[in-house]
């Protein structure tokens, strides 16, 4: 192996037998991983894992070569040969060499996560960590983070993406729910139930509805929907512009079946009295 500068000032690596790419998303080189499943090395677990066509345990990491000297040895912050930081922040558990941005690692988690510890609790039904501002103020949904974002199908639990928690208490990336809110999407993909505080919305498709009488053949329609929000199945009045729940003011809610035409009342008609010739 060997490394070079390049004319940015950054190391270039060479490998005579094994090639070390670089992750786009690593901005580390001071050390690379021996991967413990095939012995090649790579900057990161995520580098590793794009080439070959199996994952690398980080867990079982146990030896790293230093960029600068090319010394093999076992997994540390410093160089033992030329005294090279390999990381600000180091974490001899997920074997992790990152900038200091105040990472900790959590047990219950299994991995680390930026920080400041103080600003985060780890919920022990969600089984994940959260703001400290959400304790006590979420909905548990039991091991949620250990399931996919429900918009882009990838790993939450792991990922380098901040989660947002949605008042039903599923977890998507931060970036979809703010993707989804910007395309007028509302409603929480798993459940339905919305995503963000809609009351102001409400209140404007109050307006809408009131300046926008239906058609005399619609008029006193009525039809039975079911709350997105609260669950509750009501009968309402029809309106193209939305049925409102009568239990909670949502406006996310489902038709359930047809149109309830109710009758009107019949009008007392005098029969006509015919002149008897």
């Amino acid at each position: 192996s060997a490394a070079s500068a390049t004319s940015s000032g950054s190391l270039a690596f060479t490998h005579t037998t094994i090639p070390i790419p670089v992750c786009a998303l690593c901005n580390r080189v001071s050390a690379v991983l021996q991967a413990p499943c095939c012995g090649k090395l790579y900057v990161c677990r995520l580098c590793h894992d794009a080439e070959e066509n199996h994952q690398m345990d980080r867990f079982k990491v146990r030896e790293v070569q230093c960029s600068a000297c090319l010394t093999v040895q076992q997994t540390q912050q410093t160089c033992q040969q030329c005294h090279l930081l390999f990381g600000e922040y180091y974490c001899d558990i997920c074997h992790l060499f990152d900038k200091d941005k105040k990472q900790y690692h959590c047990q219950p988690c299994g991995i680390c996560r930026i920080g400041p510890r103080e600003k985060y609790f780890h919920c022990e039904k969600c089984n994940l960590c959260l703001a400290q501002d959400l304790q006590g103020n979420h909905k548990c949904v039991e091991n949620v983070s250990r399931q996919n974002c429900p918009v882009c199908m990838e790993d939450i639990h792991t990922s380098r993406i901040g989660a947002h928690v949605l008042p039903c208490g599923h977890l998507l990336h931060k970036t979809c729910f703010d993707d989804m809110i910007r395309t007028g999407a509302y409603r929480c993909p798993l459940c339905m139930h919305s995503a963000c505080d809609m009351q102001n919305h409400w209140k404007e498709i109050d307006k809408e509805i009131a300046q926008s009488p239906m058609p005399t053949e619609y008029q006193g329609a009525m039809v039975k929907i079911m709350c997105n929000d609260c669950q509750a199945h009501c009968t309402v009045p029809f309106h193209v512009l939305g049925m409102k729940c009568t239990s909670c003011g949502s406006y996310n809610t489902a038709q359930d079946g047809g149109l309830i035409q109710l009758q009107q009342p019949e009008q007392n008609m005098e029969p006509q009295q015919h002149d008897q010739q």
